[in-house]
């Protein structure tokens, strides 16, 4: 059901959304979850269509949370650039995420104005059921 398109400003608002990385199992699983649900979703690639620092910001916005709460701090990359230690300071975490979206938790999935971070089966069907 998914397709794959290139990045866009309007971060899912228009439709259903998945940041995926087909390489995180509980992304494969989100994914696999909405393809069983038969829903038209598009896919994001998010390490190879990185989110602007603008488009991290309004998908944090939806989400309800700051960039630390959806950080990956055990990501090599964030110990090289000291993110634990890293002043919580909402436009420079933006800005480090956007620069590493490896940094960024796996997977968002976002309907129209909301989004949810996606880890676990009863997440993914909040957010089925807030389409």
């Amino acid at each position: 059901m998914g397709t794959e398109r290139p990045a866009s400003t309007d971060a899912g608002r228009d439709g259903m959304e998945i940041w995926h990385n087909p390489r995180c199992s509980k992304s494969r699983a989100a994914k696999a979850a909405l393809d069983e649900a038969g829903v038209k979703y598009t896919e994001r690639r998010y390490l190879d269509e990185p989110p602007t620092a603008q488009e991290l910001d309004s998908v944090l916005t939806r989400l309800g949370l700051e960039p630390w709460d959806v950080a990956r701090l055990s990501e090599p990359v964030a110990k090289e650039l000291g993110l634990k230690n890293l002043e919580h300071d909402r436009a420079r975490w933006i800005e480090v995420m956007a620069a590493h979206p490896v940094l960024i938790q796996r997977p968002i999935v976002m309907t129209g104005g909301s989004a949810i971070v996606a880890r676990d089966s009863e997440s993914v069907q909040r957010a089925l059921d807030s389409q």
